[in-house]
């Protein structure tokens, strides 16, 4: 008979094993080895029945063991080690303590998923594993993060496979009672709650649970509540899910409702108030606005309300096309905010403004997330320094005048957490020749440029390990592909042959990532003769395991997913080329480690980072990759191999496809085969080995989190926390009022008239520019006025451009002119050019691009100036 209602029955434990609790809803466990080893040992066959899971295993020991482990001392001794560890973990200085420089009393961190452990299923992909990590090493460095998100209640879906080889969905029901969380309470021990006003005098309710990252709270905002109706109690049912007036509920109540979940945290619990908010993605972008209502309430206007929020906004884009970016129809929002919805105080008109694409190209009836996240955020950045690059093109619309090089978009090349994705075998072979304290100080820290201590390790340990990996892969490879074939209908007759796939001896790649379009899943597969031969090749062998997930809506994905499915279910390959389904933290813990060669073949530029070479390298597996996202900004022969790409405007996407993976195979075939077979005097794959060891020394303190999050705190934390201090009700006003003075003034500023004094133009030479210009209704302390010189291409675009300040000579002239000139260089050889520009000028801004406003020569001033030099 079927339950009518489910309810989860806690365990109580003996008084001497209450520190399990504690040490079991801190998710530290989750890449903490000493934890998992004491909860392997309370029952090590229901630890593997729980999937590594400590809630679920405490739900499951009988009264009996609990009873044996309260009366062992041995145990009752290692419970005590491991509740101190935990206890100095969180309340111990770290390496943010040690800091000076008036860093943040703390910041918010905003994202719609959060992969922390696959205990905690609230992710899809790469944007969530990133936010896990980013918490995770926030814990490690000491850093005061709140981190804010939505509690699904199906999570993602979990995928299987038709017996054809299409994918299948399901969704899971999540029961947070069974999961790692506590519910957030008031004094009176009701739970905490958050509301959102509906339009018609309705509400959103949503309840506030917390999870516990290590030092990190995470608030996770949950719709399921019982005076809810059905369709508000489904806002949080799944991860992306829905059309788009269910997305934008969910993004509202993440992103305003997210503020007040944390203003209540810190009420509840005496945590510091977040001086910086960090968006991660544009999907929390309505966190800036509620910030605004709150400023708007303690009498703050309007536009000096957006000065003081921006100040202490970072936001972070992760996507290098605009298809990647939430787009509502402006008449959808217009009708969730003022007067009888929410935010009544605030003209829906001036938030609509914030999202609008006002640019060329822009669509005005759209209101864009990330032209919001952008707009209300002082700094910003891309997720590394290709995706920068990107960035700054796509998104340079919003500061017009500007070349892309000066759009004030930064980036942050992602990192991974490294104790979370090394394996277990690895670790123990950097603790046993560098010792456990600076193994882990290495690995979550980092701050080291390179670990040369791994040159002591020996090339036949480092073999011996990467076959052992490899050896654990087949293992759960096999175990995987039998319970996958089981569920697409096979009977235990026809699963014989799976005892005989992949083999611990033979070259493994691993791909594994979400299956859009631009990752080209099947890239492999482009010539299926070719990629047999490799496969089956009688002296170098090639075996691939593949994994990835296509969004339930992309039957375009699907199909992808099937086609692969279809050619690994051949018999005559099936043994070395294998689909697993269900891809996920679990999955991927196993796979990384085992594999030798990580494979990437994205379209270029449009991958922002793909951090999941990174943990593959983290485990000495080396790198085949397009130069993407961090292997373009990294790569050198020693780590790997650079898949050669072929973008230019001439080649169609087929014959693109067609030129990338005949590449890809030429370089299986003759460059990373052959080094992986090749055998030294030893009989080791020396020259394979040295690689191993060059990626650890040199790439291995790159690609971690630690090193992520040490350099948002320096560029981004830091410097947004300043600002926003400098920022208080009066500045804002003051810096509220004079960018609207200005901009009222900027359609008469004007560069009049340029001249230099003459000189040979030759390197060392030095001229002197003298500058004309109308100012209107401002002043010299209002402006700059630049020249910006450097080499000019063909047609005379000036490039590696460096900018002089020219000084203002007396007074306005009888017409309002203000005379300005300055020493320009002639500092370096060949065709050169100079131009003439006027910014506006605050000591409170952050960038001179901030306001996008800019003037330069009209064309008859410039062609009065002359060119240098040709």
């Amino acid at each position: 008979m079927k339950a009518i209602r489910r309810i989860t029955v806690r365990p109580v434990l003996p008084e001497p094993l209450a520190p399990l609790h504690e040490l079991a809803r801190n998710l530290r466990w989750s890449w903490h080895t000493g934890t998992r080893d004491l909860f392997q040992a309370v029952d090590p066959g229901r630890w593997a029945a729980s999937d590594g899971d400590p809630v679920r295993l405490l739900g499951a020991v009988p009264h009996a063991r609990l009873a044996e482990l309260a009366a062992d001392e041995g145990f009752l001794r290692l419970l005590g080690e491991a509740a101190d560890d935990l206890r100095s973990y969180v309340e111990g200085d770290r390496w943010y303590q040690k800091q000076s420089g008036g860093l943040p009393a703390a910041v918010g961190y905003f994202s719609p998923e959060f992969g922390i452990t696959a205990a905690l299923p609230q992710y899809s992909g790469g944007l969530g594993i990133l936010a896990g990590d980013h918490l995770k090493a926030a814990s490690d460095l000491g850093v005061p993060l709140i981190g804010v998100g939505l509690l699904y209640r199906h999570g993602y879906f979990r995928q299987s496979l038709s017996r054809d080889g299409w994918q299948q969905e399901h969704y899971p029901v999540l029961d947070p009672h069974e999961l790692p969380l506590t519910p957030l309470r008031e004094p009176d021990g009701t739970d905490c709650r958050v509301a959102l006003a509906l339009p018609g005098g309705g509400r959103l309710l949503a309840r506030v649970w917390q999870a516990q990252v290590g030092r990190v709270p995470l608030l996770l905002l949950d719709s399921d509540v019982e005076e809810n109706g059905p369709g508000e109690r489904d806002v949080t049912d799944r991860l992306y899910g829905g059309v788009s007036e269910h997305r934008l509920l969910q993004e509202m109540l993440l992103g305003i409702g997210g503020v007040r979940a944390v203003r209540a945290y810190c009420r509840l619990t005496g945590h510091p108030e977040p001086e910086v908010f960090h968006t991660n993605e544009g999907h929390a972008g309505f966190l800036g606005v509620e910030r605004i209502h709150e400023l708007a309430g303690r009498g703050v206007d309007f536009d000096a309300a957006i000065e003081a929020v921006r100040a202490g906004t970072v936001f972070t884009t992760h996507t290098p096309v605009p298809a990647g970016i939430d787009r509502f129809d402006r008449e959808l929002v217009a009708r969730r905010f003022g007067p009888g919805a929410e935010l009544p105080g605030i003209d829906p008109a001036r938030i609509l403004g914030l999202g609008t694409e006002t640019y060329a190209g822009g669509d005005p009836n759209v209101f864009n997330m990330a032209v919001m996240g952008l707009r209300l955020a002082q700094r910003a950045n891309g997720v590394s320094t290709l995706h920068g690059r990107v960035s700054r093109e796509m998104f340079s619309g919003l500061w017009p005048g500007f070349d892309p090089e000066e759009v004030p978009i930064t980036s942050v090349t992602n990192g991974v957490h490294a104790p979370t994705w090394v394996a277990p075998e690895v670790l123990r072979l950097g603790t046993r020749h560098l010792g456990e304290q600076r193994t882990l100080e290495a690995l979550a820290v980092g701050g080291s440029d390179r670990w040369d201590a791994v040159a002591e390790i020996a090339d036949r340990d480092i073999w011996e390990l990467r076959r052992e990996l490899r050896g654990r892969l087949v293992d759960e490879v096999r175990e995987r592909l039998a319970a996958s074939w089981r569920q697409r209908g096979a009977g235990a007759a026809e699963l014989g042959w799976i005892d005989g796939v992949l083999d611990p001896d033979v070259l493994t790649i691993g791909f594994a990532r979400r299956v859009p379009s631009y990752k080209r899943l099947t890239l492999m597969l482009r010539d299926p003769d070719r990629l047999r031969r490799l496969l089956l090749d009688p002296d170098r062998p090639v075996q691939i395991v593949v994994a990835g997930k296509a969004h339930p809506a992309d039957d375009g994905g699907k199909r992808l997913v099937q086609e692969l499915v279809r050619f690994t279910d051949d018999p005559r390959v099936r043994h070395r080329i294998v689909f697993l389904p269900d891809y996920g933290m679990a999955m991927a813990q196993k796979l990384y480690p085992g594999c030798d060669i990580w494979l990437n073949n994205p379209l270029r530029p449009l991958e922002a980072c793909g951090t999941s070479g990174m943990k593959a390298a983290l485990n000495g597996c080396l790198n085949l990759s397009v130069l993407d996202g961090w292997w373009d900004e990294w790569f050198t022969p020693d780590f790997g191999w650079a898949i050669p790409t072929a973008d230019g405007t001439a080649t169609d996407e087929q014959r693109r496809d067609d030129l990338e993976a005949a590449a890809l195979y030429d370089l299986v075939e003759r460059r990373v085969a052959p080094r992986f077979y090749e055998r030294g005097p030893e009989g080791l794959p020396d020259r394979w080995i040295e690689m191993v060891r060059r990626t650890l020394t040199h790439l291995g303190p790159k690609v971690l989190a630690g090193r992520m999050v040490r350099e948002y705190v320096e560029k981004l934390y830091a410097p947004a926390a300043r600002s926003g201090r400098a920022l208080t009700p009066d500045a804002a006003r003051e810096l509220a009022r004079w960018k609207s003075k200005v901009r009222a003034s900027w359609p008469r500023v004007a560069v009049d008239h340029v001249e230099a004094s003459t000189a040979t133009a030759e390197l060392g030479a030095t001229l002197v520019l003298r500058v004309r210009v109308a100012l209107d209704e401002l002043g010299p302390e209002d402006v700059e006025v630049q020249a910006v010189a450097g080499r000019v291409d063909s047609g005379d675009r000036i490039t590696d451009a460096s900018t002089v300040s020219l000084k203002p000579v007396g007074g306005p002239d009888l017409d309002g002119r203000w005379a300005y000139e300055g020493p320009l260089s002639l500092d370096r050889t060949g065709p050169y050019g100079y131009t003439v520009r006027i910014l506006p000028a605050h000591r409170l801004l952050a960038s001179p691009a901030e306001t996008g406003l800019v003037t330069v020569p009209s064309e008859a001033t410039a062609e009065a100036a002359g060119v240098l030099m040709r």
